[in-house]
C-alpha cells in the first residue's frame, strides 16, 4: 500500500476564488516566509466567476478570465493543490483529509468554499441538456453542447439567470426565462426597475414568464422541452437552472463552528473556533446597511473579506468594515447599479427620493437621513458617489433634495468627507 503524502502548512486556504486570493495577498504583505497551501476542487487557476457569461458569449477566453497572472502562485510561494477536494476536517488535530487520501496539517485555516447551485426537485432533471451556471466548467459544458437553432429555458430570473440569458442570446439561442416570483431581478431591484429590465429583455427577443415554475423536463435521453406548473409546454433543447446559490457549509457540519444560513464570522472574519476563518459566499459577515451579519454573495465582498481574514491569520489585527449587496451591471445595453435596501419595509418611516424620465430611473432610500439603498437604471454616473455616502454613513439632511439633481457632485459633500479621502478640500467645497 502506497503511503499518501502528508503536508504541513502554516496557512491552509480551502477555495481558490476571490476570497482565497485576497487572503494570500494580505498574508504575503505581512508574512513572506511561512507556507501557504490552497486546495480547490476545480482544476483551474483563479478566474473571475462574474465573467463566465462572457466566456459563454464568446467574448472572453480562459486566459482572459484569469483573476491573477499565471505565475501568481509561484511568485507568492503558494502550494496550489488544484482539482483536489477536502473531504474532512479535524479541528482539534488541525488536519484536513483530501479525497486523494492526502492529509494536511495546518495552523491557521480559511474556509473560502463558496456556494453550490440550488437545484429544485424536478422530474427529468437528469436528462442531457440540463445544466447549472455557476462555474467555468458549467460555461464550458454549455458551450460544447449548444448548436445553431437551439431553444433554451432558463429557470430563474435573478442575477445568474439573466447573465446566462444574455450570453445565450448573443450566441443566437432563443431563450425563455421562467421566474417563480412576480418579477425578474426581484432581490436587487424594486418594481419599477424590474419592469424596465424585463422590457429590455423582451426587446432583445427573450420571452419572460413570471409567477411560474418548471415542474418537469420532458424528452428521451436529451431535453426536448419543459412543462410549467400551469401545464404549459415549452419546446427547448437546453435547460439552465439558475435559481440561486447555497453556502457550501458541509465541511463544518457536526463541528463546533457556528453555522446559521452560512458560517458565522465576527468583524475579524474569525469563526467561533479559534484559528479558523471564513469569507465569501459561505460566510455570514457584517452588513453595514442592515447592521447585522448576513449572506452577501458578491465578488468584491469576498475579496475584501479574504484580505481581512489574511491579515488576521498573519497576526495583524484588522477589522472588516462590512459589505452589503451592491451590484453594477449591464444587461443587453442597460446599465444598472443597485445597493442596500431598495424596497423599504413598512417598519419605520423611510424617505424615498426618485425620478424617472426617458429610460432613466433613479431612486434613493433614506432612513434617519442616512442613505440605506439606491437603484440607478440607464444613467449610473452618480451611483458611486451615492454608494460612498451610504458606506460612510453620511447624514444627508442638509442636501438630500439635491441628491438626484443633475449638478449634484463633490461640492455638496461635507468637508470632513473630503479631508478623509482627498486631503484638503477644494475652495468650492470649503466655501459651502
Amino acid at each position: 500500500m502506497v503511503k499518501k503524502k502528508a503536508i504541513r502548512t502554516e496557512y491552509l486556504i480551502v477555495g481558490n476564488s476571490a476570497g482565497g486570493i485576497g487572503a494570500v495577498e494580505a498574508i504575503r504583505e505581512v508574512d513572506k516566509r511561512n507556507s501557504i497551501t490552497i486546495v480547490s476542487d476545480e482544476p483551474y487557476q483563479a478566474y473571475s466567476r462574474p465573467l463566465i457569461s462572457k466566456y459563454l458569449a464568446g467574448e472572453r477566453n480562459m486566459d482572459q478570465m484569469l483573476f491573477r497572472p499565471a505565475d501568481f502562485y509561484s511568485r507568492n510561494s503558494v502550494d496550489s493543490l488544484l482539482d483536489r477536494k477536502v473531504e474532512h476536517l479535524n479541528l482539534e488535530q488541525r488536519t484536513a483529509r483530501l479525497a486523494s487520501g492526502e492529509q494536511i496539517t495546518w495552523k491557521k485555516l480559511l474556509l473560502a468554499t463558496g456556494g453550490v447551485p440550488i437545484v429544485p426537485k424536478m422530474k427529468g432533471s437528469d436528462k442531457d441538456g440540463v445544466f447549472t451556471f455557476l462555474t467555468i466548467k458549467d460555461a464550458i459544458a454549455i458551450d460544447e453542447f449548444i448548436k445553431d437553432g437551439f431553444q433554451a429555458v432558463v429557470i430563474g430570473g435573478g442575477l445568474i439567470g439573466v447573465s446566462a440569458t444574455e450570453a445565450l442570446v448573443k450566441r443566437g439561442i432563443g431563450v425563455t426565462v421562467v421566474e417563480m416570483k412576480d418579477r425578474i431581478l426581484n432581490t436587487i431591484l424594486d418594481e419599477t426597475a424590474s419592469s424596465m429590465a424585463e422590457e429590455t429583455l423582451r426587446q432583445a427577443g427573450v420571452r419572460v414568464i413570471t409567477n411560474q415554475t418548471v415542474k418537469e423536463t420532458i424528452g428521451g435521453k436529451c431535453v426536448e422541452g419543459v412543462i410549467l406548473d400551469s401545464g404549459e409546454k415549452i419546446k427547448c433543447n437546453l435547460v439552465v437552472i439558475a435559481i440561486g446559490v447555497l453556502p457550501r457549509t458541509e465541511l463544518v457540519s457536526g463541528t463546533d463552528i457556528k453555522v446559521n444560513r452560512g458560517i458565522v464570522v465576527d468583524r475579524f472574519m474569525s469563526t467561533s473556533y479559534s484559528g479558523v476563518y471564513a469569507c465569501g459566499d459561505v460566510a455570514e459577515a457584517y452588513d453595514f446597511v442592515y447592521d447585522t451579519n448576513r449572506l452577501t454573495p458578491i465578488w468584491p465582498n469576498a475579496y475584501i473579506g479574504g484580505r481581512v481574514a489574511g491579515y488576521n491569520m498573519a497576526g495583524v489585527k484588522t477589522e472588516y468594515a462590512g459589505g452589503t449587496a451592491m451590484n453594477a451591471l449591464n444587461y443587453f445595453g442597460l446599465d444598472i447599479a443597485t445597493a442596500g435596501i431598495v424596497t423599504p419595509p413598512p417598519d419605520k418611516n423611510w424617505d424615498v427620493i426618485s425620478q424617472r424620465d426617458d429610460g432613466v430611473y433613479k431612486k434613493i432610500v433614506l432612513g434617519d437621513d442616512l442613505v440605506m439603498g439606491m437603484v440607478f437604471i440607464g444613467d449610473i454616473e452618480k451611483s458611486g458617489m451615492i454608494f460612498s455616502l451610504m458606506k460612510e454613513k453620511v447624514n444627508v439632511a442638509n442636501f438630500k433634495q439635491a441628491l438626484l439633481t443633475n449638478d449634484f457632485g463633490l461640492a455638496y459633500l461635507p468637508r470632513e468627507l473630503w479631508q478623509k479621502h482627498l486631503g484638503n478640500a477644494p475652495a468650492a467645497v470649503n466655501n459651502r
